[in-house]
Parts: structure tokens; C-alpha cells; sequence
């Protein structure tokens, strides 16, 4: 199977780097993503929005013969959303690490402190303290030294969809901060939070407890997790 990996705010395809061991062992083609304006610290990120970042990532499919894997983490859950949206019928699954598919007219967080046209890693002290589990000085000191700035618009920008196709395409959700238990009880209270999610016919919930960056405080663990909802694809 082709896996197109999405990372997160911040993050290059080397984010990856940990993870990809458990596919490519098993066999699988593993396709980690730097998105526009995220090559480098210089890169330029004006003009970049979220439609750049789904288009990018539409191009990776079309550029792969047969059925393709996304995995999305964190804002990379909106933008393999998208996808899904533009070519329902090229994607096998759908897998959200500690994210969601994000409804049409949604925003991924407007409330990121912006510099110009880029957001920079905020200090730490903005984040929830369930985002930071796991995540120690040192991983944290690598985290911060590797953060590329995310363009504005990819944050800031409304979500466009336009085919119910993409509620047929199976859907995995890796929870981190928020236990499946807790996610399946938004789904059944109608939270807005998951009123998307809760439209995809199939969803499977896969539970990693740890903060909000899996892939670098329990990258072998998301490898195995992956690989698994991988294995269940038809």
C-alpha cells in the first residue's frame, strides 16, 4: 500500500522519520510530505493557504498508481480531509492522528499568534498541559530547534468541500489527548468538535495515550498503530 504522510504545524516529512520503520518493514511505501513553505526557515510563505497545502497533497495521489493510505496529524487531519474531498474514490482510508476531519466552512485554529504571513512555534506556555504529555525537555528542545513556520493561511482559512463522497472513505482516528471514550460520547452529544467525524460511515478509534505529538514521544507505537489500521484497509 502507498502511505502519504501529512505532519503537522511546524513539521517537515523528516517528523516522520521515526514512525516509518513498522511500514516499510512490513512492505508498505511510505511517502512523507513537506508542504509549501515549510521546506525551510527562509522558505517563502506568502500566499500559502490551506487549499495550497490540500492541493499538494492531491498531487502526491496523483502521482500514485492504485488505492492510497493518508495519514494526517494534527492541522495535516484538515488538509488529508480535503483530499479525501477531491478524490474520494483514490482513498482507501483515512488516518487522523490526535485529529479530525474538519467540516466545510471550518477553520483548523485562527487563534495561533501570527507574525505576518507565519505562525512560529509559540513558547510552550500557550499550549494545554494535555498536549504536552510525554513531551520532555529534550524533546522538546529538538522539537523547537526543527520548527519551520507555518503560513497564516493554512490555519486561518475555511475548509471548501463540495463531495459527500468522502463520508464512504474509512476513517481512523489514533486519539491521544482525548480518549476514543471521550470522542464517541462528543459524537453521540452532537459536539460540534466532531460533527464531521461523525458523518464518516466507518470509523475505527485506536487509543495512544501521550500529549499532542505522538510521533516524537511514542513514535513506535504510532508506527505499530498505523500499521494496524493499515492492515485492516480492503
Amino acid at each position: 500500500m502507498d502511505i502519504i504522510l501529512v505532519p503537522g504545524f511546524w513539521l517537515d516529512a523528516s517528523s516522520w522519520s521515526e514512525v516509518t520503520p513498522p511500514l516499510l518493514n512490513a512492505g508498505h511505501r511510505v511517502h512523507p510530505l513537506t508542504l509549501p513553505g515549510l521546506a525551510s526557515r527562509s522558505a517563502p510563505r506568502a500566499g500559502i493557504g490551506l487549499r495550497t497545502h490540500i492541493d499538494a497533497v492531491v498531487a502526491a495521489v496523483d502521482r500514485i498508481d492504485g488505492p492510497v493510505v493518508l495519514v494526517g496529524h494534527s492541522g495535516g487531519g484538515a488538509i488529508i480531509h480535503g483530499a479525501v474531498d477531491a478524490r474520494p474514490d483514490r482513498i482507501a482510508r483515512a488516518i487522523y492522528v490526535d485529529s479530525g476531519p474538519l467540516a466545510d466552512g471550518g477553520v483548523i485554529n485562527d487563534s495561533l499568534p501570527a507574525d505576518g504571513d507565519e505562525i512560529p512555534l509559540p513558547p510552550w506556555e500557550f499550549f494545554e498541559d494535555a498536549d504536552l504529555v510525554d513531551l520532555d525537555d529534550g524533546i522538546r528542545e529538538a522539537f523547537r530547534a526543527r520548527a519551520v513556520p507555518e503560513p497564516k493561511g493554512v490555519a486561518f482559512d475555511q475548509q471548501r468541500l463540495g463531495d459527500e463522497r468522502r463520508y464512504n472513505v474509512p476513517a481512523s482516528v489514533i486519539a491521544c489527548e482525548f480518549p476514543s471514550a471521550v470522542l464517541r460520547e462528543w459524537i453521540q452529544a452532537r459536539h460540534p468538535y466532531v460533527a464531521e467525524l461523525a458523518r464518516v460511515r466507518d470509523v475505527e478509534f485506536i487509543d495512544l495515550p501521550t500529549g499532542h505529538w505522538p510521533q516524537f514521544t511514542r513514535p513506535a507505537e504510532l508506527g505499530a498503530a498505523i500499521l494496524g489500521a493499515v492492515g485492516r484497509t480492503d
